[in-house]
């Protein structure tokens, strides 16, 4: 959600409704300003008055890396996005070309960027697992064509394919 917080608009990143003991409920919000980029954290009271800003998501493509930054592609109508790799943040490890992610916009500027819950990559490298290892769940160090490294099974071979779940980075399955 984007709100107008002291005449600066603000995505909120997270918030808590708080009630102590004998005081008034506040709510504690962590906010991060759309202008400067900078995050703080407020407490408002249960009296003041909030004013929402719209937000709207598109479905872009990853197309390409552009030096430290990210070009994003809207398939309808083939307009291109550059964001920052501080806006990207944690999803530079999971795109891979032609990649559908979700853009939020708050007044023509992308404001945030979610990829999906799972994406399928493939593995770049994937040592041998030794044999007779396989008395319990043993794991080994592969690395993926985005370049992170993970655990995974001692059957996954290079050149494979797995899905791999994008909120807690571990190995999912085969594809």
């Amino acid at each position: 959600m984007a709100i107008n917080y002291n005449g600066d608009i603000c995505v909120v990143l997270d918030f808590q409704h708080r009630t102590p003991g004998n005081l008034r409920a506040f709510v504690q919000a962590s906010l991060r300003s759309i202008r400067t980029g900078k995050s703080s954290d407020i407490r408002l009271s249960s009296t003041e008055k909030i004013e929402p800003v719209p937000m709207m998501a598109k479905k872009m493509e990853y197309s390409y890396k552009d030096g430290a930054d990210y070009v994003f592609t809207d398939p309808e109508n083939y307009e291109t996005v550059t964001l920052t790799a501080e806006l990207v943040g944690d999803a530079k490890n999971y795109l891979v070309e032609n990649g559908l992610v979700t853009v939020t916009f708050v007044e023509e500027k992308a404001v945030t960027v979610e990829i999906p819950a799972s994406v399928i990559l493939t593995v770049t490298d994937a040592p041998e697992g030794v044999r007779g290892d396989s008395a319990n769940n043993v794991q080994k160090a592969i690395t993926l064509e985005t370049g992170i490294t993970m655990q995974a099974p001692l059957f996954i071979k290079t050149g494979e394919k797995i899905r791999v779940d994008t909120r807690t980075g571990k190995y999912m399955e085969r594809a």
